[in-house]
């Protein structure tokens, strides 16, 4: 058999698995090595530079933490060979931790075996001599994206991190923070960026229709089902399908889609067949799911399958070092819809924006934007322009200077708290925020939960 597509170094302890995996990349034209453990593998590197390895995470000196598969892992990342880690489901974390490390991806254990030549086939043709795009480009493709500020740098590193991978990814943050903008960009940072990015907004289905919208139905199938219609798991086949508002799923649908997560099956309503789904899932909430689970309301196994990589988007109060970029960025946006001519911003209009506290984030800085081009009838967008909920006129914005905005946040928080009685879905929705983040807050003021005899 001559060996084209690659020499692939399979590391494993158990006789068994090595032997599988090197009858199935070798009826698949791949050259394979096999080592039990680390002595073995540097053996193996001295004489043969692969073109990637598919690594055990636990070898002999036990059989849970790792702690030997990381180390290994360091030794490839230093030596630049692409690194496949192999790992059962229940040490998702673990390998969460080595992709973080410098692994290009994971694989589970026991694996499907057309998923894991799928893998293996495009971490081997990514070696190929390329130039990768520069990140500028990138960037600019990802209009409007803008990461200046430190917290989004931060975010920039964890994306790079993720997106090339399979696992999936779930997306946190406050209403409007751009959690559909960030899981668009994760999909055009991956392996399927040429393929279907399929998002639904879950909050808007009506719960009989769920499993119909995500798995499709057969003519028939129910009362005006007069034509058969594909579900969105099919409609992003190869690609990627993102779920917002994740939470509000319900709870006789979620089985259903923990077993399309686990094993790529489901039919369609009314189907006797069964499809199967090639999908990379991107789901986002404002809600705490932790607290659904808890409730009742939200399958704890489900939400182990959304969670492999968790991505927090900060509010946009917290990365007022964007709000110049977006800004412009949607001057321009805006200008070309309205037929405006170039517009600029006011230095005086831009530290009015960056002075307010964005309750509503960039989707409430883009409305701002929008009706700032509609008003503006000259070449610069002055204060005059920006119009601000509870905040109408420059002389309301010093006003409210006079005071501290953590004083400000801190005495909304307690009103809201004592109205309620202490009843924290009540007191967020009234702050206009998640539970999430009202938990957040009363811990950075310190806020006992007894004073509120909170539910």
């Amino acid at each position: 058999m001559q060996f084209s597509k690659g020499l692939i170094v399979v590391v494993d302890d158990d006789d068994d698995i090595r032997l599988a995996l090197s009858m199935l990349l070798t009826n698949e034209g791949y050259q394979v090595l096999e080592a039990n453990g680390k002595k073995e593998l540097a053996q193996v590197i001295s004489r043969h530079t692969p073109h990637l390895v598919l690594l055990d995470m636990n070898f002999s000196r036990d059989t849970t933490s790792g702690a030997e598969g990381l180390e290994v892992l360091a030794q490839l990342t230093h030596q630049k060979i692409t690194t496949l880690l192999m790992t059962a489901w229940g040490n998702i974390e673990l390998a969460v931790k080595g992709i973080q490390q410098g692994a290009c991806d994971f694989i589970e254990k026991p694996w499907d075996n057309t998923k894991l030549l799928h893998i293996v086939s495009k971490h081997i043709h990514q070696r190929a001599p390329t130039a990768p795009p520069s990140k500028a480009a990138v960037q600019q493709d990802a209009t409007p994206w803008v990461a200046n500020s430190p917290s989004m740098q931060r975010m920039e590193l964890m994306i790079e991190q993720v997106a090339d991978t399979q696992a999936s990814v779930l997306i946190l943050g406050e209403n409007g923070t751009g959690k559909s903008l960030l899981a668009r960009r994760i999909h055009e940072l991956s392996g399927r960026h040429d393929q279907a990015f399929v998002s639904v907004n879950m909050g808007a289905i009506p719960e009989n229709l769920f499993e119909s919208e995500l798995f499709g139905h057969k003519k028939g199938a129910f009362t005006d089902a007069k034509d058969s219609r594909q579900g969105r798991f099919e409609l992003a086949h190869h690609g990627t399908l993102f779920l917002d508002e994740i939470g509000t799923l319900p709870t006789a649908v979620q089985p259903k889609m923990l077993r399309v997560l686990e094993t790529g099956e489901y039919e369609p309503v009314g189907a006797s067949h069964t499809l199967q789904a090639d999908i990379r899932l991107i789901s986002a909430t404002n809600a705490n799911l932790d607290d659904l689970v808890n409730t009742g309301q939200f399958r704890r196994d489900l939400l182990f399958r959304l969670n492999t990589f968790v991505l927090e988007l900060p509010p946009l109060r917290e990365r007022s070092d964007d709000i110049h970029d977006l800004s412009l960025r949607f001057i321009e946006k805006f200008s070309a819809k309205y037929n405006k001519p170039s517009l600029s911003l006011a230095s005086q209009a831009l530290a009015q924006l960056s002075r307010y506290p964005w309750p509503g984030n960039v989707r409430e800085l883009s409305h701002v934007i929008e009706r700032a081009v509609i008003l503006c009838r000259d070449k610069e967008i002055t204060p005059s322009h920006i119009m601000l909920s509870g905040s109408s006129s420059e002389e309301q914005i010093k006003d409210k200077e006079l005071r501290h905005l953590d004083d400000i946040e801190l005495d909304m928080i307690k009103k809201a708290l004592n109205k309620y009685q202490g009843h924290i879905s009540k007191a967020a929705s009234a702050l206009g925020i998640s539970r999430n983040a009202l938990y957040r807050r009363m811990e950075k003021y310190q806020l006992d939960k007894e004073d509120f005899d909170i539910e």
